[in-house]
């Protein structure tokens, strides 16, 4: 055969062919196997050494166990999170969360720290990590790191090691948190090595080397454990309802028949597993079936990590309200987390808002509502849910996971379109439509592309809209309830005490008018909005905006108008000496334009600055309008509300 010509080798359909046709990849996998290399589980290479650290870490767990038994134990939680798209924000929020009020031992903010300085800038190392691929987040909590008056040195020693482990400089910042029961430090890790490349760390290392390195470290400073410490430590896990060592120990000592037979030449030890299997008898999550033979439950690691996570939402409830001086007895208590009972619709005060998982993100709400409980709410991703200071007036709703009317709109358009939507097949389906409210329906689209994939655009724009399209919505909703199971709206910002002689439309004001207030039980949050609302109608009889008549409490129709008007007014005053501009007040069917300034906190709601040449004016705000401060804006003001254009353009998309 001539260099120039060959033969082809027909295969079938789809066939991946011979070992040439292999990823690069899976051939050095199969290559390592067959040679018997990386003694893993099973003796298949699995690719945990893969990266920066696989040698170090192979290294520490070969080590004498006894001797690791013996060191101090340092909890480590990792997290490796992509940083595209939402990601960065949702860095820059995590970022502000660790520095919340309230987490040293004063009761201060927490302050960023790093490798030579005490004070790190925050938002400089965020810029750094720009584009940026990923960044590593770890939790490091010593067992006993209440022994430590300052975990800053500890925390620079570990980034020290890991950096020789890593064979690379680390770019990182920390910040040391003590409003637990056990001081723990929060690191961030860029995702880029010393040479700008992306930073790969072997997840054997992640999973285990981080945790021998820091307890190697503090080990040297505390000592190793003492045989009464580690006797002492076990003897009170027997009695824990939480998984435990002991827990992982029975589990491994399972025969081929799934029994634990806790014998042996050790008495302590024999002694530490006879009392455990009892006590986890005594829970239901093990029987005798035999003289001295046990059978665990299939679920025992699984049920004791829920029981241990509940354990300590119920410590936090009772920190948080004791903190509050809000005394609740346990019946009064209600915990929605994921494996609890579900949110129904709740209106109450926000007693405190705090991580439930710190390095996934999760966040937690309290909430004194006015049905007399407390609720421990799972709230989802910190970064998700505008700020709530405590005290608060909140109402939470679980998330509503069935397909909204815009789908269905989507859904029945294409249907009627060979399975096609775009603006223009909106408007010939539906004449009476306009272009803005087509191009709301686009935007659901978009949402969706980005967050799952479930829809398809074509070049020219055109939308691929599949016949289960309302099947792929609730999949991409039923993904947002997870990340973010309930709705948190703000009612008032305003506590409840300043409410009742606050001249300005309050939340009180709006339940005293309502066509169907909330219902209010007779104890807790509930009793004190009772008294609130009769104090704050005896203010509103002094003011002339409300009377007596026959048993009951008449209030003039106009009177939110009225109050709200006179803060809004008393605000203007305020903001008008401080810009040096008159304030010109916005009228139905006006426009408004200028330079989106800020917002401002009003009993009756929130405010956008709009700010002119010559003069400012105030209008409803909308969360839409938080990145387009310091822009140019213009709107029209309607009964409904305002639609907002950004730019100096009278026409284009609006952001309303």
């Amino acid at each position: 055969m001539k260099d120039d010509e060959f033969r082809p080798k027909l295969g079938k359909i789809g066939s991946r062919g011979s070992k040439a046709g292999k990823r690069y990849a899976g051939q050095v996998r199969a290559a390592v196997n067959r040679a018997g290399g990386q003694p893993q589980p099973g003796g298949r290479f699995t690719g945990s050494r893969t990266g920066r650290g696989g040698a170090a870490a192979a290294l520490l767990k070969s080590r004498d166990r006894y001797a690791a038994f013996r060191q101090r134990r340092v909890i480590v939680k990792a997290r490796i999170v992509k940083l595209a798209g939402k990601g960065a924000d949702g860095a820059r929020a995590h970022l502000r969360y660790l520095q919340r009020d309230g987490v040293t031992r004063e009761g201060a903010p927490g302050e960023l720290y790093g490798a030579d300085s005490d004070r790190v800038d925050g938002k400089a190392f965020i810029d750094r990590a720009d584009g940026d691929r990923h960044q590593f987040r770890f939790i490091v909590a010593a067992e006993d790191g209440i022994e430590y008056e300052d975990l800053k040195a500890l925390t620079r020693r570990l980034m020290a090691q890991m950096q020789e482990d890593l064979g690379t400089k680390l770019d990182w910042v920390a910040v040391d948190h003590f409003n637990t029961g056990h001081p723990h430090s929060h690191i961030i890790v860029r995702g880029r090595d010393d040479r700008g490349e992306n930073l790969v760390i072997a997840r054997e290392y992640i999973s285990s080397g981080i945790r021998e390195r820091a307890a190697e470290l503090v080990s040297l400073d505390l000592g190793p454990r003492t045989d009464r410490e580690i006797e002492l430590r076990l003897r009170r896990e027997m009695e824990q309802e939480r998984f435990t060592s002991i827990d992982r120990r029975l589990l491994s000592m399972r025969d081929d028949d799934g029994l634990v037979s806790p014998g042996g030449p050790d008495a302590i030890r024999q002694t530490l597993h006879q009392g455990r299997l009892r006590k986890l008898e005594r829970m239901g999550l093990a029987a005798e079936v035999g003289a001295g033979s046990w059978r665990l439950d299939d679920e025992l690691e699984a049920t004791l990590r829920r029981t241990g996570e509940r354990g300590d939402i119920i410590k936090t409830i009772h920190r948080e309200l004791a903190g509050k001086g809000l005394a609740r007895s346990a019946a009064d208590w209600v915990i929605h987390d994921r494996a609890g009972e579900p949110v129904q619709s709740l209106v109450g005060r926000v007693v405190a808002r705090g991580l439930a998982d710190e390095i996934n993100d999760r966040h937690y709400m309290i909430v004194d509502a006015v049905d007399g409980k407390s609720h421990w709410i799972d709230i989802g991703r910190g970064e998700a849910m505008e700020t709530m200071p405590n005290g608060c007036i909140v109402r939470v709703a679980p998330r509503n996971t069935e397909p909204r009317r815009v789908d269905r709109t989507i859904a029945e358009i294409a249907a009627a379109n060979g399975g096609r939507y775009d603006v223009d097949i909106h408007l010939k389906h539906d004449p009476s439509a306009t272009e803005s409210f087509a191009r709301t329906h686009v935007r659901r689209l978009e949402a969706i592309r980005r967050a799952t994939g479930g829809v398809e655009r074509e070049p020219n724009g055109t939308w691929l809209i599949a016949p289960d399209h309302l099947d792929r919505v609730a999949n991409y909703e039923g993904q947002r309830a997870r990340a973010e199971p309930v709705v948190v709206d703000k009612l008032s910002s305003m506590a409840l005490e300043r409410q009742v002689s606050f001249n300005g439309a309050t939340w009180l004001d709006r339940e005293l008018v309502a066509d169907r207030p909330e219902p209010l039980h007779g104890s807790g949050f509930g009793c004190d909005v009772r008294e609130a609302q009769a104090r704050r109608r005896e203010w509103l009889i002094a003011q002339g905006l409300a009377h007596e008549e026959q048993d009951r409490i008449v209030y003039r129709a106009n009177m939110l108008s009225i109050l709200r008007q006179r803060e809004l007014n008393r605000v203007a005053g305020q903001l008008s000496e401080e810009l040096g501009l008159p304030y010109a007040e916005a009228r139905s069917g006006g426009r408004v334009e200028g330079t989106l300034r800020r917002s401002v906190e009003l009993a009756s709601g929130k405010y956008a600055v709009v700010e002119k040449s010559r003069e400012f004016t105030l209008v409803p705000w909308r969360p839409v309008l938080e990145r387009h401060v310091g822009k140019e804006v213009s709107g029209v003001v309607s009964g409904e509300g305002i639609s907002w254009t950004v730019g100096r353009q009278r026409s284009g998309p609006g952001v309303s």
